[in-house]
């Protein structure tokens, strides 16, 4: 067998799918950790400088959002390891699929690790479709109060009665973030427009975009190494009774 042969048959054992899977799915955790964690230190920050300016109000959301970002690091890790672990699956179960190598054989063992690949993959797809969930409400909150910015700048720009400008507020009570005797606990008019003219506010808005696409990302990803894992196991199961019926 010569070179090229060689490299082609190679090639052939490498699984694009799971491959591309977790390239996608590296890219996607990397961005949600990474900006979410951003993003999560940016709200705590505008939430003691504009909204609950006393230490006790905003004390339980800043243990939470701090317990958040111990669980992204664990996120991040438990998912490179994963991710690397996947990949190598795939490449023993599309060697064994397409029999690329003698010694690579379907057994008992390999069918039943690649069956728990399948159900974890499972779990871990449904349960990253609520994190996507959820990193859009932060999204909803931001862009609520871009939008409320948006009209009162415009209301600036016709020459709108004051009164009418300083009517339009954010109350952030309202989402139950902070508790209802916080103070101020809202912001109107100018004062909310100084705040989304902020650098705090601009990089966490869109950070809060960006982990949110990451997270949809992931779950495209785990979409993928779904499809790989229940091919690359059924077909191993197949094989498997196949061979047993050649013993006989």
């Amino acid at each position: 067998m010569g070179c090229f042969e060689c490299c082609i048959k190679c090639l052939g054992g490498v699984p694009y799918a799971s491959l591309v899977a977790t390239i996608l799915c590296f890219s996607g955790v990397a961005l949600f950790c990474g900006c979410g964690h951003v993003a999560l230190t940016g709200t705590v920050s505008i939430l003691e400088n504009h909204f609950s300016r006393t230490i006790s109000d905003h004390a339980m959301l800043t243990e939470i959002i701090q317990l958040m970002q111990y669980v992204i690091y664990g996120i991040a890790s438990f998912f490179f390891l994963y991710g690397i672990i996947l990949l190598a699956e795939g490449f023993y179960t599309t060697s064994a699929v397409k029999e690329l190598h003698s010694e690579f054989k379907t057994t008992i063992c390999g069918r039943c690790i690649s069956g728990m690949f399948v159900f974890l993959t499972y779990i871990l797809g449904v349960a990253w479709l609520g994190v996507f969930g959820f990193s859009a409400v932060p999204v909803f909150l931001f862009y609520n109060m871009w939008s409320t910015c948006a009209t009162i700048k415009s209301s600036m720009a016709n020459l709108t009665d004051t009164d009418y400008i300083e009517s339009i507020c954010v109350d952030v009570r309202q989402y139950g973030i902070i508790p209802w005797n916080a103070n101020p606990g809202k912001a109107c008019g100018t004062v909310l427009s100084n705040i989304c003219d902020t650098s705090e506010f601009y990089l966490s808005y869109h950070l809060y975009i960006v982990a949110c696409a990451g997270a949809g990302a992931t779950v495209i990803a785990l979409l993928i190494y779904m499809m790989a894992t229940t091919y690359n196991f059924a077909v191993l199961k197949f094989k498997s009774r196949e061979d047993c019926c050649t013993k006989f």
